[in-house]
């Protein structure tokens, strides 16, 4: 799943995948290893250790890799997608939140809303995971709270945003079930700005950037975002998305590439389909 010869170690030490996965009724997690899951015991985030178990993927349903107590997702945050949506560089973060249930693991299927019959639209997004708790730090001290990165589908209402002129529905728009995607794995010891995202619809590509055009880039936003909020172990920030962003159709396969992530993938449509 680690493409090698992308992740730039940069000195940092090995990368590593972390997942967590159901097996037997049970939630376990630990690093991905060829085809198993090297079980580790205690937390994730502070001291995790082997436990000496492995259990192939094979047997595996995958599952979020951790449960953020908040998704902070962010709006123009492309210098490209800014420049042909004709929009201004932010002066700062443009932030909303994505709830918990909207959270949404690799392979499961993201569902059409029942009371929503309009354009849903995929959003292939890096996704920047904290690893410890921080609030008010700066942009050197952010870069140690980061623990990993994962690949993110910020999955959209996008008639809902504009339809009340009075008031734009953000939180309707993105908070239906399922409509926050993340996966499958936190990929550690990498430099996530060294390589692209690709977002494939039905195996055609239809998004491919080069995440180095960031306005704001991960430490940068952890330190900033933390000015306004304590980020805990745990806690997902994605990065935004630039051009390509398109409706899906039910039936529809979505994949979100990540270099020296791997890729999320996702059916889209009715429970009866």
């Amino acid at each position: 799943m680690l493409r090698q010869s992308q992740a730039k170690n940069n000195g940092w030490g090995k990368p590593m995948q972390w997942a967590r996965l159901e097996h037997d009724g049970r939630t376990r997690f630990g690093i991905i290893a060829a085809d198993v899951l090297r079980v580790h015991d205690g937390d994730m985030f502070a001291g995790a250790r082997p436990s000496g178990e492995t259990i192939p993927l094979a047997d595996c349903r995958w599952l979020t890799p951790m449960l953020p107590s908040k998704m902070i997702c962010l709006w123009n945050n492309f210098h490209q997608a800014a420049l042909k949506h004709g929009l201004a560089i932010p002066a700062e973060p443009l932030t909303f939140i994505k709830s918990a249930n909207s959270f949404n693991a690799h392979r499961q299927k993201i569902e059409q809303p029942l009371s929503y019959p309009g354009r849903v639209v995929f959003e292939g997004e890096l996704g920047v995971v904290i690893g410890r708790r921080c609030k008010a730090v700066d942009v050197a001290q952010a870069a140690d709270c980061i623990f990993g990165y994962t690949c993110v589908n910020d999955v959209t209402a996008i008639e809902l945003i504009g339809r009340d002129a009075s008031f734009a529905q953000w939180s309707r728009a993105k908070n239906f079930d399922g409509f926050g995607v993340f996966g499958p794995v936190i990929a550690t010891q990498i430099d996530p700005l060294q390589g692209n995202l690709r977002t494939l619809l039905n195996g055609r590509e239809r998004q491919n950037y080069p995440l180095s055009d960031m306005i704001f880039p991960p430490a940068e936003l952890v330190s900033r975002i933390s000015q306004d909020m304590t980020l805990l172990p745990g806690d997902l920030i994605a990065c935004g998305t630039s051009l390509g962003v398109l409706p899906m159709q039910p039936g529809m396969t979505i994949e979100v590439i990540v270099d020296g992530i791997g890729t999320l993938s996702n059916d889209y449509g009715s429970l009866a389909s």
